[in-house]
């Protein structure tokens, strides 16, 4: 079983930064891939994100690269998401999720944070 909890979200004007992080508990955490996923009012929950257990594969829906950057420590049971240059079109609420299947689909993934809230002012 693993618990996941997000923190760093909140109200940023365009062209900011924030730094959103995923605090995990369970042993088995460094042996599962973490996603970062956002939903938008009214939208489809989609993958931003996702980096691989040891880091070395990552991937960034097309929106969001070289904007994004995602990283994880094993040591210290935590994935960050540093968002810079963020749009308008950023705001959503944002989760992580891990799970022995994560992939690319919300559905893949078998445990999730609550959420955190991002909100980007033009």
């Amino acid at each position: 079983q693993v618990q996941l909890a997000e923190s760093g979200g909140g109200l940023v004007q365009a062209g900011g930064s924030l730094r959103l992080s995923c605090a995990a508990s369970g042993r088995t955490f460094s042996s599962y891939a973490v996603g970062w996923f956002r939903q938008a009012p009214g939208k489809e929950r989609d993958l931003v994100a996702r980096i691989s257990t040891s880091g070395g594969a990552i991937y960034y829906v097309d929106s969001v690269k070289g904007r994004f950057i995602i990283s994880r420590d094993n040591a210290k049971n935590t994935v960050t998401l540093q968002m810079n240059s963020l749009k308008p079109e950023d705001t959503a609420v944002y989760y992580c999720a891990t799970g022995p299947r994560g992939l690319f689909s919300p559905g893949q993934y078998d445990y999730w944070g609550q959420g955190t809230q991002v909100t980007v002012s033009s």
